[in-house]
This record gives C-alpha cells, sequence and structure tokens, in this order.
C-alpha cells in the first residue's frame, strides 16, 4: 500500500497539489478548492501531532473497526466521507498559494516522522505504519476530487 513515508509517493501526491489552482472544481462533495487545501493542511497538522484533536463519542465506539477497514488494502476513501467538525472550514476565500505551500511542507515533514503513534478524534490511536496509510489516502482522496 502506498503511503507518505515513501518519498517517490510524496513526490507523487506534491507535484499533483502544484497541478491545483484558483479555478480548480470539486467533482464531488461541498468545499472549493481554498478550503480543501486548508482542510488537508490541518489533517497533516493533526497527524504530524502539532495539534491535539479531543476523541469523538462515535469514535470511541466505531472507530477502531472504520481504521482497521481503511488500512486493509489500497481502495480509495469513498466520496463523501464523512469529516469531523475541526476539519469543516467555514471561510470560503484565503490564500491558496499560502495554504499549498503549508501543506506541501507538512508532508515533507513525513520524510522525519518519529512517533509511534498520534491519537486520531475518530480513529483514536493510530500507528506510524497506519498514519502513512491514511495520509497518503487522506490526500490522494482529496487531489481525485478535485481531478488533481
Amino acid at each position: 500500500m502506498k503511503t507518505v513515508f515513501d518519498k517517490s509517493t510524496r513526490d507523487e501526491l506534491i507535484y499533483r497539489i502544484n497541478l491545483l489552482h484558483e479555478d480548480s472544481k470539486p467533482q464531488w462533495g461541498k468545499m472549493n478548492v481554498y478550503q480543501m487545501v486548508k482542510h488537508c493542511r490541518l489533517w497533516e497538522e493533526m497527524a504530524l501531532g502539532r495539534v491535539p484533536f479531543k476523541r469523538s463519542l462515535i469514535g470511541r465506539i466505531f472507530g477502531k473497526i472504520a481504521l482497521k477497514d481503511l488500512t486493509k488494502d489500497d481502495n480509495p476513501l469513498r466520496r463523501n466521507t464523512p469529516t469531523s467538525p475541526e476539519f469543516k472550514i467555514t471561510d470560503n476565500n484565503g490564500d491558496l498559494a499560502s495554504e499549498r505551500k503549508k501543506w506541501i511542507s507538512l508532508l515533507e515533514g513525513h520524510a522525519h516522522y518519529s512517533s509511534d503513534d498520534f491519537l486520531h478524534p475518530f480513529f483514536g490511536k493510530v500507528t506510524k505504519e497506519q498514519t502513512g496509510y491514511l495520509s497518503y489516502k487522506h490526500t490522494d482522496h482529496h487531489l481525485r476530487q478535485f481531478g488533481a
């Protein structure tokens, strides 16, 4: 399975991120391109342990089952997969270039990832290996959403 801990995979994702522009339109979902890039930047901050989030009750109940299902194979995330409220971006306009640069920098940070686990608000404790898979799948999902 693809993982962000592999340099060639990170390079592929970064190339695709750089294809995004102000006029990029979603093929599904409600976010515009700026909201999606900011959403992904926040997700990577969480995955790298820079911003902690509180566990959700439903995640405590179903999180481990969902994590196991997501990390069992290379299947991409389904369209319109729900997200935690903390990752819903309400501002419609911002500096896309700045957010993209921050997102790319965070993805590059996976080259030096040293945590054995982080606490995801839905999935709970996630191993380093699972983090690599989830980060790839999350990024790929949103890039496919915008045709990149």
